[in-house]
């Protein structure tokens, strides 16, 4: 693999749970924070990390709010993160472009 090409890979979302994240966060417009546990199959220390983590880059937000006294966080896309993933997923494109 020709090492240019893998620099350019986001090493934020270039990370198993946080490509999770954003991938499911891509197709739908607002996930609640237990969806995304089970799911992708994380603690909630582990996945409260990785969010923490995509929200300082401003590539999603999280807000919190209650639902019949209950809390609910609830985490949505940026147009940051959007853009951020779509470039992510173009460079992929092209270092498989680039093996053949």
């Amino acid at each position: 693999m020709q090492e240019h090409l893998t620099i350019r890979l986001d090493k934020v979302i270039h990370q198993k749970a946080r490509l999770g994240i954003m991938s499911i966060l891509m197709v739908m417009e607002e996930t609640e924070f237990n969806y995304l546990k089970e799911r992708l199959k994380l603690s909630d220390g582990n996945l409260s990390t990785h969010l923490s983590t995509l929200e300082k880059e401003k590539y999603i937000k999280i807000k919190k709010k209650f639902v019949k006294k209950k809390p609910k966080t609830l985490c949505h896309l940026t147009e940051k993160g959007r853009q951020a993933f779509l470039e992510y997923m173009n460079n992929l494109e092209q270092i498989i472009k680039s093996m053949r």
